[in-house]
């Protein structure tokens, strides 16, 4: 890992690969790592970057008041790329949506895998969800917390543990410990995102999502595919809320060609 150091403090990235650049962001229970399987295909044809959150993974919190789209912007002049294929997953895609909203100039294309809607009034299990992880993280219990993410994020609700693969929540533990340890730091010193409408986004777009995801981001992904202009809809059968851990064989398939447009 490599390290771009400015005022906020540290933020950690990786490079691999050559050719046109690529960056994927993270979702917000995970870290730069959950892309692993999908990298060394994306990396025969592109330069793929990826980083750590402020908070996540090896990226300390911020010590003053940063907007991700920011570090973003940072990490590509630090790199020396004017302008990138954009890939986000969860959180992340909504990093990747304000990004683009912010610096449009900046993009060559998005894609965005299930990424939340700001203002959406979420159904009964994803207020649930975050009941029971408030209760948890209010009791002190981070054990407890971090359970509850893995239950909703990695199995979903439309299957049991015996059908996720092996290892996948043990892999997503550390990663999600980190960024609930981290999550009242980031939020008292994130700042609001520049804004913007998404049908101003002109680049080419691919909304992704997993059909074993919460029903709340299947109907949000419906909801970009119809506001970005000429964005196009990719629905996985076998992954839930985190594609890339799911069906990283499948996403690498997608992504390829778009990438390459």
């Amino acid at each position: 890992m490599h390290i771009l150091a400015d005022e906020l403090g540290p933020l950690s990235y990786d490079v691999a690969g050559t050719g046109t650049p690529v960056v994927l962001v993270h979702a917000g229970i995970a870290d730069h790592r959950m892309w692993d399987a999908v990298v060394p295909a994306l990396a025969e044809r592109h330069t793929v970057i990826r980083y750590d959150l402020r908070g996540f993974g090896q990226s300390p919190p911020p010590s003053g008041s940063f907007r991700e789209t920011d570090d973003l912007r940072r990490l590509l002049d630090h790199l020396g790329h004017d302008k990138v294929r954009l890939v986000g997953a969860s959180w992340g895609g909504r990093v990747a949506l304000d990004f683009v909203l912010a610096h449009p100039d900046r993009v060559h294309s998005l894609a965005v895998l299930s990424a939340p809607w700001r203002g959406y009034g979420w159904g009964a299990e994803m207020i649930a969800y975050d009941e029971a992880e408030t209760a948890a993280l209010e009791a002190g219990d981070l054990d407890a917390a971090v359970e509850v993410n893995l239950d909703m994020w990695v199995r979903g609700p439309a299957r049991g543990w015996a059908d996720v693969a092996e290892g996948l929540a043990d892999q997503l533990r550390g990663p999600l410990r980190t960024s609930l340890e981290h999550q009242d730091a980031v939020g008292e010193q994130s700042q609001d995102p520049v804004g913007g409408e998404l049908s101003a986004i002109a680049v080419p777009t691919l909304v992704g999502v997993g059909k074993l995801d919460v029903g709340d981001f299947q109907d949000i992904a419906r909801k970009y595919a119809a506001e970005i202009p000429g964005a196009s809809l990719v629905e996985f059968p076998t992954a839930a809320h985190l594609v890339a851990l799911d069906a990283p064989a499948e996403l690498a398939a997608v992504l390829g060609p778009f990438l390459s447009r």
